[in-house]
């Protein structure tokens, strides 16, 4: 097999595409989505929403780490070869333009289809005597009473602003002395952003409704002017060796230091606001102009979620309720779990079959069966009160060993992982945190059953986490095995993650750091060496690993065919001429989040090799985070798999392809074939033949 030269610097951006900005792209994607207008107005809320978040959190996140590296005055380069400040150049005019485009979406679209559909987005200048009569009702009894105006003159410091808040900047004259005084006026963050007017159609921001009223927050003083602004922070988490030795304190102190201290790394403004005022806030925030967005639409776009909830099924997407599986299905209550998992694998496929009627239900049935002995589970993002936390507490109290290994650093739901932690300890489950330095991003669950041969493991290994919430919406997929093999290498794993070990190979899992990129590279080559007889399909949220894609180039150059089906960010440049001839990029972006990860290596039928892993192609993932990707064995399964690719790379309606000069373009509709509609139609089939 050939084997490609080293990128000199110069050849660096021919060579890969920039993780920053291919992200950017994603999230214009996803814009594309509400900007459909053959969608439903609702659901087109919702992607507006989920763009708004999404952009939140890359700003706290990647952006707060290039400016750290700017202040610090590095220059090291990506692999793409650019410096931080040419990053955040290149981020700002992106993410201004995408502004821009929300802007109008908002205003030119979105706003006007709400209001013919009968959800009214309201000003204060549109209101009746009798809706003033009630704005003032609101406020007087439901707002004024959690306010606080923080004023800055000599003997109070400019406030804190907390990351991502709705606030008001007031600037206020005294009518005797004629001083002006700058005050914060903070936005409840459990008060509604929009807040309905009686008649249940009309809805007036809060920001607006707080405004009209604050003669009474300021009384006697003249208001000279107001303006929403709001701040963005750095909220990246990082654990240090010298703070581990407590990792619960550790996380608990660094999200104090996150909520007081972060460095602001974005500002948003409207249009309107003086340059008295928004030189003020430069100041006392410390961001410079090119942190500054001015945005004509109202702030925190993420509140549309509030409109995606409303009771108007007519107005939104069909719901799709998930299938139960032919295995799992019974008359007769829940199935016998584990004599169906000792006739064969089951592999589960979410949203399309029930996580419900499988995952949990497997879960639950160990929790109740008298020859269970232990149940020993990851759990990187869930809540307190599911399904799956009741039923290790329910096994706890009929005796089973129970451990859960909590991932404390699952990014944004720290504080909740930590109260939750807190309530199954208190429960009598032992809670494990991991290991010092890695992120646990394995979905992995182990139940130890006696039986009359002896011991018997039965396994889940999933590519999404133990939630049921985000099971209805993410794409995520499950092998459930009795294995004995794929169980001892889980248990193994465990023994890693609880305990002290210094393992370095297992059986048939591959686990990361350990050897999951080496594995993956080596079976990458394998194909490559097969010269045009090769072939190499990969289903991932991110590819990013410089290694892997150096691999991917390695096995074009030698003929390999290579279809890559990425949902976000993609570093590899496809169709470049001696590089990457024969590989072909594909993303959908649909109703449903597609999360998750398939690798295949070979033909279908012949001696292919099939995984499902937790695990995304990026440095991060192989080198700092403990992930697993199982095999999949069975000609059924693996057909399924396939079935699931095939769909995935024959879509028209939501797919876009990446081009060799890193623009990404809508895949023409030729014959209408939606993905995820047609995956839930089989899903629906399957289930149906089973009755």
């Amino acid at each position: 097999m050939a084997v490609l030269p080293i990128a000199t610097p110069d050849e660096a951006a021919t060579r890969y595409l920039n993780r920053e900005l291919s992200w950017l792209d994603f999230h214009a994607r996803v814009l594309s989505l509400a900007e459909d207008p053959q969608r439903p107005i609702l659901a087109r809320a919702k992607y507006l929403a989920i763009c708004s978040q999404g952009l939140d959190e890359f700003f706290q996140v990647r952006v707060s780490g290039l400016l750290e590296q700017r202040e610090a005055g590095l220059t090291a380069t990506t692999p793409d070869g650019m410096r931080p400040d040419e990053q955040l150049a290149e981020i700002r005019a992106r993410v201004v333009a995408v502004t821009e485009r929300v802007d109008r979406l908002f205003g030119d679209e979105l706003r006007p289809a709400l209001d013919k559909a009968g959800i009214r987005l309201v000003d204060t200048s549109d209101l009746t005597d009798d809706d003033r009569a009630w704005a003032t009702e609101t406020f007087v009894e439901r707002i004024f009473p959690v306010l606080t105006p923080l004023a800055v003159d000599p003997s109070h410091p400019f406030p804190y602003i907390s990351s991502l808040s709705l606030n008001l900047a007031v600037l206020v004259r005294d009518p005797v002395t004629s001083v002006r005084r700058f005050a914060r006026l903070k936005m409840p963050p459990l008060l509604p952003r929009f807040f309905p007017l009686p008649d249940g159609e009309r809805f007036l921001p809060i920001e607006q409704l707080v405004a009209a009223h604050l003669d009474r927050l300021f009384p006697g003083m003249e208001i000279v002017t107001h303006h929403t602004f709001r701040v963005t922070r750095d909220a990246d988490l990082d654990v240090e060796e010298d703070e581990a030795d407590d990792l619960l304190r550790a996380v608990e102190s660094i999200l104090l230091r996150r909520r007081r201290g972060a460095t602001s790394v974005r500002l948003e403004i409207d249009p309107s606001m003086t340059g008295e005022v928004r030189a003020l806030l430069m100041r006392e925030l410390d961001v410079e102009e090119d942190q500054i967005y001015v945005t004509e639409s109202p702030l925190d776009l993420g509140a549309l979620w509030g409109f995606a909830n409303l009771d108007r099924p007519d107005l939104k997407e069909p719901v799709w309720t998930p299938a139960t599986p032919p295995r799992f299905a019974s008359d007769d209550g829940p199935p016998d779990v584990f004599a169906v998992l000792r006739d064969g694998d089951v592999l589960v496929h979410h949203p399309y079959d029930s996580f419900s009627a499988t995952v949990e239900t497997f879960v639950e049935e160990a929790s109740r069966d008298p020859d269970v002995l232990a149940i020993k589970q990851t759990l990187y993002r869930t809540s307190e009160d599911t399904r799956i936390v009741r039923a290790l507490r329910r096994a706890v109290e009929a005796g089973k060993q129970v451990v859960a290994l909590v991932e404390l650093q699952a990014r944004f739901d720290e504080q909740a992982n930590i109260t939750w932690a807190r309530a199954l300890e208190q429960s009598g489950v032992h809670v494990a945190y991991g290991v010092v330095g890695l992120k646990t991003h394995a979905k992995v669950c182990l139940v130890v059953r006696r039986e009359e041969g002896g011991i018997r493991r039965y396994v889940h290994v999933g590519t999404g986490n133990y939630n049921s919430d985000t099971a209805r919406l993410y794409e995520d997929l499950g092998l459930l095995t009795a294995d004995q093999q794929i169980g001892g290498d889980v248990a193994d794993l465990f023994n890693l993650l609880t305990g002290y070990s210094r393992q370095r190979g297992y059986g048939r899992l591959l686990v990361a750091p350990i050897a999951l990129r080496e594995r993956v590279v080596e079976m990458i080559r394998q194909q490559g060496a097969r010269g045009t007889e090769g072939r190499i399909v990969l289903k991932l949220n991110s590819l990013v690993d410089p290694p892997t894609i150096d691999a991917l180039y390695e096995a074009s150059a030698a003929g390999a065919r290579i279809d890559l089906a990425i949902r976000g960010i993609c570093c590899l440049r496809p169709g470049v001429p001696g590089l990457s001839d024969s590989i072909h990029v594909r993303s959908i972006v649909g109703r449903f989040l597609e999360h998750s990860r398939i690798y295949r290596f070979g033909e279908p039928g012949g001696d292919a090799r099939y995984f499902i892993s937790s695990a995304d192609l990026m440095p991060r993932n192989l080198d700092r985070r403990v992930e697993a990707a199982v095999p999949v064995d069975d000609p059924e399964l693996r057909s399924r798999l396939d079935e699931i690719l095939q769909v995935t790379f024959t879509d028209d309606v939501l797919s876009w392809e990446l081009r060799a000069d890193g623009a990404w373009a809508k895949v023409p509709t030729v014959n209408g074939l939606d993905a995820q509609e047609t995956l839930m139609g089989l899903a629906a089939a399957r289930a149906r033949e089973s009755r």
